[in-house]
C-alpha cells in the first residue's frame, strides 16, 4: 500500500455522509468467508448499507481464519470506501491478530496484539507438526484431488493447511468441494490428524479444525476464535458466522456467545442481511429504552 493510494481511499470515504457512533461497550463479530463474502471472493456490496445502519449502534469486528491479506484483498471495497473504517475492528487468524480501527483521517490499520505459535508451542512441538502435515498431504495428494501450490501456510499464531493448496483455482476449490462431501475426506484426514498428534503426544497442546470449504486451521489450544472475545473484555459481545457446527471454525465463539442470546448462524450474504437488520433493530429498542 502506498501513501498516495491512501490518500485517495481517504477522498472516497470523506464523501460519505455516514458517520460511525462507535459506541464504546458493543460490539458484533462477524466471520468473513460465507458470512461477510462468498469463499475466498469479494465483500458483497448488497451489505454495506446495512452494515451502514449497523455501525450506527455498535462496533463491528470481522474475525476470521484467514490471515490480514486475505482480509485486505476480499474487503478491498470497504477498506477503501467506506467510513466503516472507522469502526471497524481486524480480528484475523482468529484473532489472534488484532487491528483496532483507524482514530483519524489520514490514519490507517497498525497491529496491536499479535501472538506467536512456534514461541507457544516451542520449537520441538512446532517441528512434530509440520512432519504430521507434510506426511498426511503426501497422502490426501493421492486421491487425485486438484494440486497447485502452498499447501501448508504459516499465519505466525496458526497454520492453515489446504490439500489443494491455496493458489487453488475457483474451479479447482468447486471439484474438491464435490469429491470432500461425496468421499468427507476433510473429516477422516481430520481424525488422522488428531490420531498423529495423539501418537505424538502433542494433541494436548493443538487443536484442529476445519476452515472454510477446503482447508484446516491448526493452532495452540484455545486460540479458536474465542481468542478475540480477550480484546472486548468490557464489551457486549454478539457474533455472526456460518460455520457453528461440529468441527466448524465459528464453533466454539458461536457456543460461547450463545447462552446469552448473542450468536447467530448464517447460510449466507441473504441471511446476513436478515440477522443485521434483527440486530438493527433490537440495539435501537434498548437505546429507546435507555433513553
Amino acid at each position: 500500500m502506498t501513501y498516495g493510494k491512501r490518500i485517495t481511499w481517504l477522498e472516497e470515504r470523506k464523501k460519505s455522509k455516514t458517520v460511525c457512533t462507535n459506541k464504546k461497550n458493543r460490539i458484533v463479530l462477524f466471520d468473513m468467508d460465507g458470512t461477510l463474502t462468498p469463499p475466498r471472493q469479494s465483500f458483497d456490496t448488497n451489505l454495506l448499507q446495512p452494515l451502514r445502519e449497523l455501525s450506527q449502534h455498535t462496533q463491528i469486528g470481522i474475525v476470521t481464519g484467514s490471515d490480514v491479506e486475505y482480509v485486505n484483498q476480499q474487503m478491498e471495497y470497504v477498506l477503501k470506501k467506506s467510513e466503516l473504517v472507522y469502526c471497524l475492528h481486524l480480528l484475523p487468524c482468529n484473532g489472534t491478530k488484532w487491528y483496532p480501527p483507524p482514530r483519524q483521517l489520514d490514519d490507517w490499520y497498525d497491529i496491536k496484539h499479535n501472538a506467536d505459535m512456534r514461541e507457544t508451542l516451542g520449537e520441538e512441538k512446532y517441528r512434530h507438526l509440520v512432519a504430521i502435515l507434510l506426511d498426511l498431504q503426501c497422502h490426501v495428494s493421492a486421491l487425485g484431488i486438484p494440486l497447485t501450490g502452498e499447501f501448508i501456510q504459516y499465519r505466525g499464531s496458526m497454520i492453515n493447511w489446504c490439500p489443494i493448496g491455496r493458489a487453488a483455482k475457483s474451479k479447482d476449490r468447486e471439484q474438491f468441494v464435490l469429491k470432500d462431501e461425496k468421499l468427507s475426506i476433510r473429516k477422516n484426514y481430520l481424525k488422522r490428524l488428531e490420531r498423529k498428534l495423539s501418537l505424538n503426544g502433542i494433541q494436548k497442546d493443538i487443536a484442529c479444525t476445519l476452515g472454510g470449504d477446503t482447508s484446516f486451521d491448526i493452532y495452540p489450544i484455545g486460540w479458536d476464535k474465542t481468542y478475540a472475545l480477550r480484546h472486548f473484555e468490557d464489551y457486549d459481545v454478539w457474533f455472526v458466522g456460518d460455520r457453528c457446527g461440529e468441527n466448524g471454525n465459528d464453533k466454539q465463539i458461536y457456543d460461547a456467545l450463545y447462552s446469552k442470546g448473542r450468536s447467530y448462524k448464517t447460510t449466507g450474504i441473504e441471511k446476513t442481511k436478515e440477522i443485521i437488520k434483527a440486530l438493527v433493530g433490537h440495539f435501537a429498542s434498548l437505546e429507546s429504552t435507555d433513553g
